[in-house]
């Protein structure tokens, strides 16, 4: 049975429709149709650069486009974009219309699209972001839990129609309404960045700060911040710290009392002063990762919306009713609070966390970075959440000898480490690493040769191929004596995963390696090999690689020798104690282009503050990024879609006969035809095997 057609998508525009252009051409399912815009030299070259036809007519258009995203203006900000949607709609093609729209231009286009017999979607984005999307759902769990009693929302002018859409969505309903015009501001105090009112959304008290200022030019560079939403109960606040995350749970501060009416803090009834009293729900990423990962992914999920609908063959105008709902009370704001203050404000200088919670004996981020001017990022902040500790990632080592911080009561690298191990990895691979590989891995031909895991790990990865495809003989390689145990414990308990898993001691590069291999696992290796390692590794691989087979590789995500101050990175509670994770790392001293990497465990019992054990590790770790794995491996990236916030994928085919490859034609002991795949996994703090 032939698998279905994709959706095709054109895309209007490539300021924005950039993120659209990502999200059709990197999501299973669709297929990037084109690109539309008025003819710029920048336009042509991104549509060569994605390998697309350039269209700057929509009456030049070819048959077989299933839908549009118009990322291009509407008359609310003096462009085209309303008339272009309904042209395309003229010609069959359904609409994912970016916002903001007029509610007179909103609902020409729902009525548009009924005559045509096509569906409109007007896309307010946000409430698809996936911290945005933990938050709603947490909401609605907990207004089915418990009647909400206040919204305190603020957002900046320009984002404040999405925010509208959010609360509508977490709180599930949008009526009744009503709003206080703005509360005056003391006459003596002079302009201010921010108009608060107060007002009832779904029938719940809302407070609502808005950025009131706008540079017409640069919206999203000078807005002071971006949504911040707090849904209380009485069991508590559910917070969005940021459009971008993370999710915090604040429940709620009570304290019984004695007859003396004292607090009473010990005994029973006192159980729940064992809560936290906040709660981190999520991680945050760098700018760079909402960008790359975060928009493109919360597009992709707009337009599953738009091609189920189109399915179904939904009544665009009875579907948008919600929508035109929404755009009626964000015209009612924005009629309360009137135009916004024009600004043109000089380009701000962002400050990194390290700037405002300096380490001791460490100077600032910035004085990395020339002073921090704009456009550069902070050495801390370019990593942001996606810090990568070796050890509670994958787990693996194949050969740097640890330092003088290491666990002096262990030897073998990366056995201090494996106890902790899945206390972090297990969430992560569930929803993010496991899925992807697993769907990578569906439709391989695994007939010519096994899995091998080099650096398994405890085997987390290891045991999710083998879940997924039960047919697959898998060689699981771990070096280290603390992991590997685990990962044999793992096999051991599961006769089916005991009659498919083989488990060695090898390191790479030389490990021994079957005679033909169908897919190579490389997670958390390569930085631990030296070019002529990673050159050796790369020969043997390619030798043994079955015609289309596949190797997935992760990084670390440093691309260059950089300084992180040491940061807590996760906790985690097991019984009575609270384990830390924390990170740094910092070129190495004994070696130009390498860094040390440090990692630690804090064991913490009954609520102490004193640590009760703590275990380190230090590794070496040699950075390097995508372009450096293409360079070496004579590979070509194509990104693949994972969970967002998670580590961006990308599918490396190989490029016959490329220069500067260690595969390329002349090199030795390389079988020319060989037909392989590479899928990179530069990881982000969640990244644990």
């Amino acid at each position: 049975m032939s698998a279905p057609a994709p959706f095709r998508v054109l895309v209007c525009g490539t300021n924005f429709g950039r993120f659209y252009a990502e999200a059709a051409h990197r999501r299973p399912g669709y297929a990037l149709a084109g690109i539309l815009s008025r003819g710029s030299a920048a336009s042509r070259a991104y549509a060569r650069s994605l390998g697309v036809p350039y269209y700057t007519d929509p009456d030049g258009l070819p048959a077989g486009i299933d839908a549009a995203c118009v990322a291009v203006g509407s008359s609310i900000s003096g462009g085209q974009g309303t008339e272009l949607a309904k042209a395309l709609m003229d010609r069959g093609i359904h609409v994912l219309q970016e916002h903001p729209l007029h509610l007179s231009e909103l609902t020409d286009n729902l009525r548009h699209a009924r005559r045509r017999g096509v569906q409109y979607r007007l896309n307010t984005h946000y409430p698809h972001v996936a911290p945005v999307r933990a938050f709603i759902d947490a909401a609605r769990r907990l207004v089915a839990r418990q009647r909400p009693l206040f919204v305190d929302a603020a957002t900046p002018v320009h984002l404040m129609h999405p925010l509208v859409d959010i609360l509508g969505q977490a709180l599930g309903t949008l009526r009744p309404w009503r709003f206080a015009d703005p509360a005056p501001l003391p006459a003596d105090i002079g302009p201010q960045p921010f108009c608060s009112l107060h007002g009832v959304f779904a029938g719940v008290p809302l407070t609502l700060r808005v950025h009131h200022q706008l540079d017409p030019a640069d919206r999203d560079n000078h807005a002071l911040h971006w949504h911040r939403l707090s849904l209380g109960t009485e069991g508590g606040v559910l917070t969005l710290a940021d459009t971008h995350g993370p999710v915090l749970w604040s429940p709620r501060l009570h304290i019984g009392r004695d007859a003396d009416h004292r607090f009473v803090l010990d005994g029973p009834g006192t159980g729940r002063l064992g809560l936290g009293t906040t709660s981190v729900v999520g991680t945050t990423g760098t700018f760079r990762t909402v960008f790359s990962d975060l928009w493109p992914q919360a597009i992709g999920s707009a337009l599953d919306g738009l091609r189920e609908a189109a399915e179904r063959g939904d009544d665009a105008l009875r579907t948008g009713q919600y929508e035109l709902a929404v755009c009626r009370i964000w015209a009612d704001l924005a009629a309360r609070l009137g135009p916004p203050e024009i600004v043109r404000p000089a380009a701000p200088r962002p400050l990194a966390v390290s700037d405002i919670f300096p380490v001791p004996g460490q100077p600032p981020a910035h004085t990395f970075l020339g002073g921090g001017e704009a456009g550069q990022t902070p050495a801390a902040e370019r990593a942001g959440t996606r810090h990568v500790p070796s050890d509670a990632r994958s787990g693996t080592r194949t050969g740097p000898s640890r330092d003088d911080g290491a666990d002096p009561g262990n030897t073998a690298p990366y056995t201090p480490s494996a106890e902790f191990f899945d206390l972090v990895a297990a969430e992560h691979t569930a929803t993010a690493s496991a899925p992807a590989i697993a769907a990578l891995l569906a439709d391989a031909d695994l007939s010519t040769g096994p899995v091998v895991d080099i650096g398994a790990g405890t085997g987390l990865v290891t045991e999710a191929v083998a879940r997924a495809r039960p047919d697959a003989e898998i060689i699981a390689c771990e070096p280290a004596v603390g992991m590997r145990a685990v990962l044999t414990s793992r096999v051991f308990s599961d006769p089916e995963l005991r009659s498919r898993i083989t488990i060695t001691a090898d390191a790479a590069p030389d490990l021994e390696l079957p005679d033909q291999i169908g897919v190579v696992l490389l997670c958390g290796v390569l930085g631990h090999l030296d070019p002529a390692g990673r050159a050796l590794l790369w020969r043997r691989l390619t030798r043994r690689l079955a015609p289309g087979g596949l190797v997935v590789v992760e990084l670390m995500g440093f691309d260059e020798p950089l300084t992180l101050p040491e940061t807590r990175l996760a906790t985690a509670t097991a019984g009575r104690q609270r384990y830390e994770w924390w990170f740094g790392a910092a070129p190495d001293d004994a070696a130009d282009g390498v860094l040390r990497l440090r990692s630690t465990w804090r064991v913490y019992r009954d609520g102490a503050t004193e640590t009760e054990r703590e275990v380190r590790d230090s590794y070496r770790w040699a950075p390097f990024g995508l372009k450096d794995v293409e360079a070496e491996s004579g590979m070509t990236a194509h990104p693949l879609p994972t969970r967002p916030g998670a580590p961006p994928l990308a599918v490396l085919t190989r490029a016959p006969h490329a220069p500067n490859s260690t595969y390329g034609p002349d090199a030795p002991d390389t079988p020319r035809g060989t037909e392989a795949s590479l899928v990179l996994c530069p990881p982000t703090t969640e990244d644990h095997r």
